[in-house]
């Protein structure tokens, strides 16, 4: 059973528009996304249009269990690849024809946004009308104003506006972004929800997220999040000290998690976690990056009532040159020792597969995990998370391919090396999937169809994964985010070579494109 509370229910007959915010994973996901619940609010704040989710497996609303083919337009937010099978399976269940050509006027108008959206539309490209490339909330109004201007099926009306792309002209589009965090949307009365069943408990369930800032400059050349969402945006601590206030007033809840792609690097950190705390808020952030935090920092939070703390040291110390990750053995081992000493629980995120790594890495890396592990009181306090790198697009790995029969050798060494340990490896055949769906062309699309019959082959998945040289056109072309090619390109030489670029930040501009 679900209860929820600050859901907005409006009289259909008095809205020009229904629109469908859906969300092709489970409630739990769904309700944890910053992102899809700023739509839902945002939009909501529109008298002219109604804005319900529908969230998978359901294919009819929450708020009035309207099936999504009645909606006028509905709205995918694709925040991770594997959902786009859900999204043909919601369209297919709800009786929508699943690609573009096959639609009529009758049929709603099929959008979608996100970060996957954003990175390479190309895989979903026969079943979207339309991609929302960049920060939702940037352009939603304007288009919706665009649709109610003229309800007709002709898309090129949606040309002239910011981070749009249409499959159908293939147009080139900029990524559009909020720039001044202080003047984007903030929740101040979020859906609150309680539920018997785990499913419809979000990770964020009974807690203020706050959205200190978004994007990173890091430059971790994995990272497509840190590429795509570039340049670091902050919300004033002094701003984010009043939604908190004005959340509590109007929830009644009293622990704040602190959302953004780089929390810790966040420029006024520990006055916001004495400010917040000063109020009598508890707060929690869900990661951490090694080299922003102090023994000050952790001791603040352990006083607010955190009890994990979430660290990526990625790999050993040879293999975070390839990707960029300034981190020393030092400042690794000490937060893990003040993080011990303070009794947290530690979580740690690894990767495996990433380019020129060997055998003898991978058994350098399980020594390495064991003798951090070792450190605590308890072994089993200590949990690994082992994950296939997957390139990504616009990154400087979009270029490398996925060598699958590698990286089953090293999950198992792995496996069998760390079976004493609390340690979790990602499936080696999920990643290539992943990396297919991130990485393909519009052929991907038929495959992904094909799920709604049979699962398809691990030798189809291999088919269809692609192996990209240096100068080829990549099915993303068309999508500017910001960083330019030639940054990209040098970043690739740069990882072959052990060369590390340092955070812009603290040093100058390497003229990445991102704020021009």
């Amino acid at each position: 059973m679900l209860y929820e509370k600050n859901i907005f229910e409006k009289n259909y007959k008095r809205v020009d528009l229904r629109f469908a915010l859906a969300y092709p994973n489970i409630y739990r996901t769904a309700m944890s996304s910053l992102g899809y619940t700023i739509l839902y609010d945002c939009i909501n704040q529109r008298e002219d249009t109604w804005c319900e989710r529908v969230i998978f497996p359901n294919v009819k609303s929450i708020e009035s269990k309207t099936s999504l083919k009645h909606f006028d337009i509905v709205s995918f937010t694709l925040q991770f690849e594997e959902d786009y099978f859900n999204v043909l399976k919601m369209l297919h269940d709800s009786e929508i024809p699943l690609k573009r050509k096959d639609r009529s006027e009758n049929d709603p108008l099929i959008i979608a946004g996100g970060p996957c959206a954003t990175a390479n539309p190309m895989p979903l490209s026969d079943y979207i009308d339309v991609f929302i490339v960049g920060e939702g909330e940037y352009v939603i109004n304007d288009f919706i104003d665009c649709y109610l201007n003229s309800q007709d099926r002709d898309l090129r009306k949606f040309l002239d506006l910011d981070g749009i792309y249409i499959p159908e002209y293939d147009n080139r589009t900029r990524i559009a972004l909020v720039e001044d965090m202080d003047d984007a949307y903030h929740i101040t009365q979020p859906v609150l929800s309680k539920s018997d069943d785990e499913d419809y408990q979000s990770v964020f369930n009974n807690t203020i997220m706050l959205n200190v800032s978004r994007g990173c400059t890091r430059g971790c050349r994995f990272c497509m999040a840190g590429y795509l969402y570039r340049p670091m945006r902050q919300t004033s601590c002094e701003k984010l000290i009043d939604i908190a206030i004005e959340n509590r007033k109007n929830t009644g809840l009293n622990k704040v998690t602190l959302i953004g792609a780089a929390v810790s690097d966040y420029g006024d950190l520990e006055n916001l976690i004495e400010g917040l705390e000063k109020e009598g808020f508890q707060i929690s952030t869900p990661s951490l990056r090694i080299e922003s935090i102090t023994k000050e920092t952790l001791q603040t939070l352990k006083k607010s009532g955190l009890k994990t703390i979430t660290l990526a040291p990625e790999s050993i110390d040879r293999l975070r040159k390839v990707v960029n990750k300034h981190i020393l053995e030092k400042q690794i081992f000490t937060v893990i020792k003040n993080a011990v000493e303070l009794n947290f629980k530690i979580k740690l995120y690894f990767l495996i597969g990433l380019p020129g790594e060997t055998h003898e890495d991978i058994i350098e890396l399980c020594e390495y995990m064991k003798k951090i592990a070792d450190m605590h009181t308890n072994i089993k306090n200590v949990k690994f998370s082992i994950n296939p790198v997957i390139p990504k697009p616009h990154t400087p790995l979009q270029w490398e391919p996925y060598n699958f029969k590698d990286i089953k050798k090293k999950t198992r060494y792995i496996q069998k090396e760390m079976k004493n340990y609390n340690i979790k490896c990602e499936s080696p055949k999920k990643g290539l999937i992943q990396y297919t769906l991130s990485c393909g062309n519009r052929q991907v699309g038929e495959l992904i169809e094909k799920t709604l019959v049979k699962s398809p082959t691990l030798k189809e998945w291999k088919q269809l994964s692609p192996d990209y040289d240096i100068d080829d056109k990549l099915p993303w072309s068309n999508i500017d985010v910001g960083v330019n090619e030639k940054f990209l390109k040098t970043e690739h030489r740069r990882l072959k070579n052990l060369k590390q670029t340092p955070w812009c930040e603290t040093s100058p501009c390497y003229n990445c494109g991102a704020c021009e």
